[in-house]
């Protein structure tokens, strides 16, 4: 409620400096050309994610993780890291925030291991994962017009190094942090029967398999040749709203004829996409008010490894001041050059790992945190990412001056 608040407050504001000519209504018109295709993949590949859930799928994956592990809590762990940073790739960071953030911790807890390691691979990966392709963040989406709509091999291209290095970083991190606890064995097969997939069992308890209630097998085999077309879809040169809309479709056309119980207007993210129209609004009034300027400032201009670095680190820094779209539309434009921008956007993709509210995906993490009974402190949270943040931008920023 909070994020349509404030979405909401935020559009007002925008459609005030529309009238008022601080936004030009012919540049509107311009923003809406770039961004409505943008909020259109975001609300289709959330209700896809969403009924991909719902068809017991991703609990079906992560039955299987428990039984691929073979007892071993080390196993389980890269098993749920990859997951995570797949997720991460093909459905965005909200994604694994929002569908594996409960699973993979109901996962751990059944198993008897501690949560914090899977939890924390889950948040970092979903942050620091997100540089490869277009659709893993929204960020990227933006980019696109900025980087002349290159297609996502040629995007992902560019990306490919400082993004494997901003996947190691954290991975590496979570292994020396959780040495011990990652050193754990575990019962592979219960005995027990499955309990329901995201009820939060307490600490330490060890009940059946992580998967709910006996899931529609067509529906689940639907949901999995769907995932199957889409992910090579995205990454086709199609433009990304198309593959998720058509995937979005034939799931509800799926669900209203097989368990119409489960379709709802909460599917779709309503108030992101609320929020994310007066944030795009809003950002794009500063720019005339002087907000270029000072964000040209700010990056500088040069194209030397030390000038990416510091267009890195400014976007790290901005992301865990206000949060990383806000930061990513107020320096895009002082970015310039596609080595530049490729710089900002792994300083707002991969810097957000300090503040809770740097990025949605760690707002949202920790809300399902919250409800699971997990506890994190924020000021281990905040002290870890002040050591990672460093150790991923830097290199990953002078990486992405390599041709």
């Amino acid at each position: 409620m909070t994020l349509a608040i404030t979405g909401a407050a935020l559009l007002v504001l925008g459609l005030a400096a529309a009238f008022a000519g601080l936004l030009p209504w012919p540049a509107l018109g311009a923003l809406a050309d770039r961004v409505v295709p943008i909020l259109a993949f975001v609300a289709a590949i959330t209700v896809v994610t969403e009924l991909l859930n719902a068809s017991g799928l991703f609990d079906w994956i992560a039955q299987r993780f428990r039984r691929w592990g073979r007892g071993r809590a080390w196993a389980l762990w890269v098993l749920v890291a990859v997951l995570s940073l797949a997720a991460t790739v093909f459905l965005s960071l909200d994604t694994t925030a929002v569908l594996l953030t409960p699973i993979v911790v109901i996962l751990a807890r059944r198993c008897g291991l501690a949560p914090l390691p899977f939890a924390l691979t889950a948040v970092w990966l979903a942050n620091t994962g997100s540089l490869l392709l277009p659709v893993s963040n929204l960020t990227n989406l933006l980019a696109l017009s900025a980087l002349g709509d290159a297609q996502p091999g040629a995007f992902a291209a560019r990306m490919a190094l400082p993004a494997v290095w901003c996947a190691l970083v954290p991975a590496a991190a979570v292994v020396l942090l959780f040495r011990k606890d990652l050193r754990e064995r575990y019962v592979a097969r219960p005995a027990t029967n499955p309990a329901p997939a995201l009820a939060a069992d307490p600490p330490g308890e060890a009940p059946g398999d992580p998967v709910g209630p006996a899931a529609d097998t067509t529906l689940l085999r639907i949901a999995g040749a769907v995932l199957a077309l889409l992910l090579p879809a995205l990454v086709s040169g199609l433009p990304v709203w198309i593959p998720a809309l058509a995937a979005a479709t034939v799931l509800v056309v799926a669900f209203g004829l097989l368990r119409r119980s489960a379709l709802a207007w909460s599917l779709v993210p309503w108030q992101l996409i609320l929020f994310a129209s007066g944030l795009f609004m809003v950002m794009e009034a500063l720019q005339g008010l002087g907000a270029g300027q000072l964000a040209a400032g700010l990056l500088g201009s040069g194209g030397g490894p030390l000038d990416l670095v510091r267009v890195s680190a400014a976007g790290a820094v901005a992301a865990n001041a206000v949060n990383n779209l806000p930061a990513y539309l107020a320096l895009e434009h002082a970015a310039g050059s596609p080595a530049r921008l490729a710089a900002l956007l792994v300083g707002v993709n991969a810097g957000p790992l300090v503040t809770p509210w740097a990025s949605l995906a760690t707002l949202i993490w920790h809300e399902q945190l919250r409800r699971l009974g997990v506890r994190i402190s924020w000021w281990g949270y905040a002290a870890a990412g002040l050591v990672l943040v460093p150790l991923m931008v830097v290199p990953a920023a002078l990486l992405t001056a390599l041709p």
